[in-house]
This record gives C-alpha cells, structure tokens and sequence, in this order.
C-alpha cells in the first residue's frame, strides 16, 4: 500500500512538474517575455508548441492584430477593446503565475518534509493543478472573445496576414543558415 502511495506521489509531482514547464510557455510570449515580445515558447521543456502552442497564444493574436490594424482593417473601436482586453490578460496572468508559484513551493515545503501528511501534499498538487487549468481555460476564453470582435472579412485579412509573415520567417531561415543550425543575420555594411 505504501508503493502504491508513492508511486501516485511521485506521478503527481511529475505532473505538476511538466504542466509548470508548460504553463509558463502558455504566456510566455507576453510583451518582456523573449526578445521584441514575440516570447520563447518554442525553445521551452515542453518542445517546439509545448503546452503554449506559441502560435495560438491569445497575447500573440492581439499583438499581431495590433500590429496589422490597417491591413485587416480594424476599427477604432476594435483597437480599443483589444487594448482593453490585453490590460485585462496581463493583469490576470500576472496574478495568476504568481499564486502558481506560491502554491508550488507549498507543494516543495510539503513534499521536503518526510513528516508531512500525503493527502495535504495531495491537496496542494490538486490545487497546483486546478490554478494552472483555470489560467489555460482563461486563455482559450478570451482568444474566443478576440476572434468574435472581428468580421468574417477580418479574419480572412488577419489570417493571410499571419501567413505571409510566418512565409517571410521561413524564407528568412531557409536563406541564411549558420553552421549551427540557427538563421544569420546579413551584414547591411558588405
């Protein structure tokens, strides 16, 4: 019985362990997170989409439609909500990422101590786990509420918009490749 304890334990803490990883990439991409604010998602544990699935981001979908107001055509209205909802995300991110933290190291003070009881450290595993999805879940609402701002006509401009951009990053590393894999940059001074 005591085996099963902490083989469930241990698979517990691997989880969280793994779903941190993630998480962090989910909102990774948020302005001050990688360089030019377009975040390092890509290079997190989790692989090149990790949990974040850095081009779904919502953060990268209000930035690139911010970005593109004129060529998909936004509103002044539009700009404006998706200013609004921005604030909103990086508030709710904040305080979130922080009440994951606090709760992790909880979960270490639980889990360094051999005295500790498994069903509080269980507890604190639940609500690691619990914060994470509720922030996730706050993600996937608000790219909805995004998508649902623009006209049919918009998301057509905004989605080949993103496709000639991602088009121009590929054609930028397929031409300047270093010898280590990584995309050089040409000397403007040659």
């Amino acid at each position: 019985m005591k085996q099963g304890t902490h083989t469930i334990v241990t698979l517990g803490v691997a989880s969280v362990f793994a779903l941190t990883l993630g998480i962090s990439g989910v909102w990774a991409n948020e302005p001050g997170y990688g360089k030019e604010g377009h975040g390092s998602i890509g290079h997190s544990a989790m692989g090149e989409h990790g949990a974040g699935m850095m081009h779904n981001s919502t953060g990268h979908l209000i930035r690139h439609l911010l970005k593109h107001e004129k060529e998909i055509g936004l509103t002044a209205e539009q700009v404006t909500k998706l200013k609004e909802m921005q604030l909103n995300m990086d508030k709710l991110r904040i305080k979130s990422e922080a009440e994951i933290q606090v709760t992790e190291r909880e979960f270490k003070a639980l889990n360094d101590d051999a005295t500790s009881d498994l069903g509080a450290i269980e507890a604190k595993l639940q609500q690691s786990g619990d914060q994470q999805a509720a922030l996730r879940l706050a993600s996937v609402k608000a790219r909805r509420e995004v998508l649902a701002l623009l006209t049919p006509e918009q998301r057509a401009k905004e989605k080949a918009e993103h496709e000639k951009m991602m088009q121009q990053h590929k054609d930028t590393d397929k031409g300047h490749s270093s010898p280590h894999g990584g995309a050089m940059k040409s000397n403007p001074h040659k």
